[in-house]
Parts: structure tokens; C-alpha cells; sequence
């Protein structure tokens, strides 16, 4: 089962990235509407513009979206590795992840728009929210579970939380990419006015492939989920023989208590055959 899981979340994340991809790569005109409109904005500022407003969704969907999901999975789809080496991977993907989120937030505030302009929506304020969430959590996870700061009863009560935590900042950052496609819809609508051009925007496209995209994310957000909290099938084998021998062990224990008790009241099973013997 968990292989199967694993499987299907790298088929997953890899349509999302094709479709990214080809969305950025077959739309380009769309992702700057308004300065492409304008006629006294230079071209090597469109340019740039451009490049930057690209690498935004790249960087925060294939960067930081399937790069946290492959940490996420890390401890599963490395299982025959030793644990140092788990921990490793999964801590420096986390860092690769938090690296490219960094910098397709820095890109979207370095186009010519600025900071204040790109900080007013809500998938804006989520998507602080995340980064911020993410930062904590890999400082957390690098002092309890890596630099082993702590002893081993605090980190077996900070696990539960860290692995909370980490997927609620996952499932969040799948939310905010949502709303910034949905955003992005919007805008696209907006631009194109209103009348039957307005009507027509929900099914031309690239509407398809930005809906496409966000139908991805939400399959991959649910697989890799599932895939971290579902017990392994070696853990479950072993938790399976553990109890049935300790079931095995009490019933033998509770036999020879038994036993015991019989031989201690005098009640022996042969007494009858005693007694015959006797008469």
C-alpha cells in the first residue's frame, strides 16, 4: 500500500510540474496584462517583469510544493536506509524547499509592481503565513531531531506536533498556490472585459489548464498525506507478532498460575485412580 501511495504521488507531482510548466511556458502574455497594456513602460522592463512574474509560480509549485511533499515522503520511500540518513534527507530537501519559497517570494516583489502592491490579497498573507510556519518548523525539527538538543523523552512528545505541524504547513501551502491560481483566474477575466469575451474566459485554454493545475495539487496534497500518516506494513507486521506473543505469553502464564492453584488446594486429576488402587 504505502508503495502504491508513493507511486501515485510521483505521477501526480510530475503532471503538476508539466503543467506549470506548460502553462508558463505556452501563456506567457497573460501573466502581464497590465504593463504589457501600458505604452511607456520600456520592453527590458517588460522583460524582466515578465521573467520574474514566471519564475514565481515555478519556483513556489515545483520548488517548494514538490520538494516539501518528496521531504515529507523521505522517511518512507528511503525506509531500507539507515535513520541518520533519512533524517538527512528529509532535512536538507526541507532546506532546498524553504530556499526556493524564499526566492519565488523575492521574485514576485523585485517586478516593478513593488513590495506594498504584491502584499494586499490573501493569498499573499497566506503565503507569509506558510513561509513563516515552514521557518519554525525546520528550526524546530534541525534543534529536537538533528542537533540533538534535547533528551529522548522531549523529543517523543515533540514529535507528534512536528509531524502536525508539518503537514498542516504542507496542506497550507497547497491552499495558498489554490487561491493564487484562483487570483489569477480573476485577473485573466478582468482583463478581458466584460460581455461575451467575460463569458468565454472561464472556458478558454488556459482557464482549463490553470483549473487542470489546481486539480493536480489538490490530488497530490491528499496522496502524500495519506501516504505519511498510514502506518508501514514492516511496523505493522512486527506490532501484529508482538501481540500475539504476548497473548501467547499470558495464556501460558494464566495455564501455569492455574496449575499451580490446583496443586495447591489438593485437587490433583489422578485421585481417582488412586483411590481404586486403594480399595
Amino acid at each position: 500500500m504505502g508503495a502504491l501511495l508513493v507511486g501515485l504521488a510521483r505521477v501526480t507531482a510530475a503532471m503538476v510540474a508539466a503543467l506549470v510548466i506548460f502553462w508558463a511556458l505556452s501563456f506567457q502574455t497573460s501573466f502581464l496584462p497590465a504593463a504589457a497594456a501600458a505604452s511607456d513602460v520600456p520592453s527590458s522592463t517588460l522583460q524582466l517583469d515578465f521573467v520574474y512574474s514566471v519564475l514565481h509560480p515555478l519556483l513556489m509549485v515545483i520548488g517548494f510544493i514538490l520538494l516539501t511533499g518528496e521531504a515529507i515522503l523521505a522517511h518512507r520511500t528511503l525506509g531500507r536506509w539507515s535513520r541518520g540518513t533519512r533524517k538527512s534527507a528529509h532535512l536538507a530537501l526541507q532546506g532546498a524547499a524553504f530556499s526556493f519559497g524564499i526566492f519565488g517570494i523575492w521574485a514576485k516583489f523585485r517586478a516593478s509592481d513593488g513590495l506594498l502592491s504584491n502584499f494586499l490579497s490573501l493569498h499573499s498573507w497566506m503565503g507569509l503565513l506558510c513561509l513563516s510556519l515552514f521557518a519554525a518548523q525546520w528550526v524546530v525539527g534541525f534543534w529536537s531531531f538533528w542537533h540533538r538538543g534535547e533528551g529522548r523523552r522531549t523529543r517523543g512528545s515533540v514529535l507528534p506536533w512536528h509531524v502536525f505541524v508539518g503537514l498542516y504547513t504542507y496542506g497550507l501551502a497547497v491552499a495558498t498556490a489554490e487561491t493564487g491560481l484562483l487570483e489569477k483566474l480573476t485577473f485573466l477575466q478582468a482583463a478581458r472585459g466584460q460581455g461575451e469575451a467575460a463569458a468565454a474566459a472561464p472556458r478558454s485554454a488556459e482557464a482549463v489548464v490553470v483549473n487542470a493545475l489546481g486539480v493536480g495539487l489538490a490530488l497530490l496534497c491528499g496522496v502524500v498525506v495519506l501516504a505519511a500518516v498510514s502506518p508501514k506494513s514492516g511496523r505493522v507486521g512486527k506490532k501484529t507478532s508482538a501481540i500475539a506473543a504476548d497473548r501467547s505469553n499470558g495464556d501460558c502464564a494464566a495455564a501455569t498460575m492455574s496449575n499451580g492453584d490446583d496443586v495447591a488446594n489438593g485437587h490433583h486429576h489422578h485421585r481417582p485412580y488412586l483411590s481404586k488402587q486403594q480399595n
